[in-house]
């Protein structure tokens, strides 16, 4: 696994949640702080100083998994020709600590937005507050869409004397997250506007923050939808509704973080070639690119090469190619290290997931738009997102075309949240689309797998309230189902 470089600047400034982060895994006890003490951590802090290296910590780890888990497990790309064996997330093959650093690492920087939101509350700036608790829920939601129930009410409460967090029920955290985005949405410039430096996402726009914010929730409102009906309701409200519920209406709007190259906004690949060096495409992904024509191929994949180095287009990798090894007698299609390299971007959330969540709320009936516009408006921003020019033809291919079917839908949608962090695997535990192939070789008896282990850290140090979790969820298994896949 390749993990990310962070500036100096950033770095020093993390230091401020290291200590409340440990202490949400249990691993750390009072006396270590009150007889230690970090020479380099800031007496004094702001809103401002915690926002740009909570963004930058938390978009880079996040496009890092997303190359190293969930390119495997979505059948996006993967290890070629040296197969590594202990990491076969392609065959449903989790290793027990597949977890550890998305729990550590979401824990860390959650300690950093909690501090955000106190020092806001303190002093009664409504953006930074807002911000703080849109922060939160999408930490909180990466978390408990990987495992089920987590700490959330009694986590991050290490100076509290709580070392040991207790697991809340995954209903519960979201009730939680969609209320705290609702707050969030309107406290948006009350109280004190002071402003600070400018943040890296949206550099102090905060009616870009508000519509990423709402985005955010319409997110978790559809995930949580087959559990809460009531959710459709809302989503129609806030979508018909777009004065007191702003989203994203453009790729400008969207929550895409720039990485400029210039320190510390640095690729989160120190080495480009980490990035693509023994890996591929997988056929899955470049086929239904091929079969329409999308631009996107050039942009993120090299040609295919066959016997004296012959051109073959853009070819993938077959997941069952280990069923017939000697079948694979050409070089796949690799990963493109432009992708990786300054200035590049990191995606958030998109205005093209957006468009995705209306037009499957439209395929539903649910509102009353037409879904082949959203579907269409979908496609073309999120080939504009990585800089393709949207050919006017595309819709015409049989393939591109929308046919009615929310499997049409999600199959673009896959596409659109390509190098988004889990997205892709919530997306089709939620639904089952697209449809992946599968070979003899998988584990899990070949099903999609619900869940990550929880870390081995947890098992260690906060064993009691791990048991009590693990036992209610029906065991720390990979295929128990989460609250809202249920």
């Amino acid at each position: 696994m390749t993990f990310s470089r962070i500036g100096k600047n950033i770095r020093s400034i993390s230091l401020i949640s290291a200590a409340a982060a440990t202490l949400a895994m249990g691993g750390c006890t009072k006396d270590f702080l009150e007889t230690n003490s970090d020479p380099n951590r800031l007496e004094s802090i702001t809103p401002g100083t915690l926002l740009n290296p909570t963004i930058y910590g938390v978009a880079s780890f996040n496009i890092n998994r997303s190359r190293a888990f969930t390119f495997e497990l979505m059948q996006v790309a993967g290890n070629y020709p040296n197969e590594n064996v202990d990491d076969q997330i392609f065959l449903y093959d989790f290793r027990e600590d597949v977890g550890n650093n998305t729990w550590t690492t979401n824990y860390k920087w959650l300690a950093n937005a909690r501090e955000m939101q106190l020092n806001a509350e303190k002093l009664n700036n409504g953006n930074y507050l807002a911000i703080s608790l849109t922060l939160k829920a999408l930490m909180y939601s990466q978390l408990t869409d990987c495992f089920g129930d987590i700490p959330m009410s009694d986590a991050l409460s290490g100076e509290d004397g709580k070392f040991f967090p207790t697991f809340d029920r995954q209903e519960d955290v979201y009730k939680t997250m969609l209320a705290d985005l609702e707050r969030a949405d309107t406290i948006y410039g009350k109280g004190s506007t002071a402003t600070y430096a400018a943040d890296l996402l949206y550099a102090n726009d905060f009616t870009k923050w508000r519509k990423f914010t709402n985005s955010l929730r319409l997110r978790l409102l559809l995930r949580s939808a087959g559990r809460m009906p009531a959710n459709y309701t809302k989503m129609a409200e806030m979508i018909n509704d777009p004065a007191k519920y702003p989203i994203f209406t453009a790729n400008a709007d969207a929550a895409v973080l720039n990485i400029t190259g210039t320190v510390p906004n640095i690729s989160p690949w120190s080495r480009p070639q980490d990035y693509s060096t023994g890996r591929s495409w997988n056929e899955f992904f470049i086929k239904g690119l091929n079969d329409i024509a999308d631009p996107r191929l050039k942009l993120f994949a090299s040609v295919a090469r066959g016997k004296d180095n012959a051109n073959l287009g853009f070819k993938g990798l077959p997941i069952n190619y280990m069923e017939s090894p000697a079948s694979v007698d050409f070089t796949p299609s690799g990963l493109l290290q432009r992708l990786v390299i300054a200035p590049m971007i990191v995606p958030v959330m998109s205005f093209a997931e957006v468009e995705f969540i209306k037009a499957e709320l439209a395929q539903k009936g649910k509102i009353a738009s037409s879904a082949e516009t959203h579907y269409q408006s979908g496609v073309k921003a999120a080939i504009e997102m990585w800089g393709g020019v949207f050919p006017t033809n595309y819709f015409d291919a049989p393939a591109a075309k929308y046919d009615g079917t929310l499997e049409r839908i999600m199959l673009q949608k896959y596409y659109a949240l390509f190098f988004t962090d889990y997205q892709q695997w919530f997306e089709h535990r939620r639904t089952g689309f697209p449809v992946l192939p599968k070979t003899k070789f998988m584990f899990n008896n070949g099903v999609m797998p619900a869940r990550m282990f929880y870390p081995t850290t947890v098992k260690i140090y906060n064993t009691e309230n791990y048991k009590k979790a693990a036992e209610r969820i029906g065991g720390d298994k990979l295929d128990v189902k989460v609250w809202w896949q249920q």
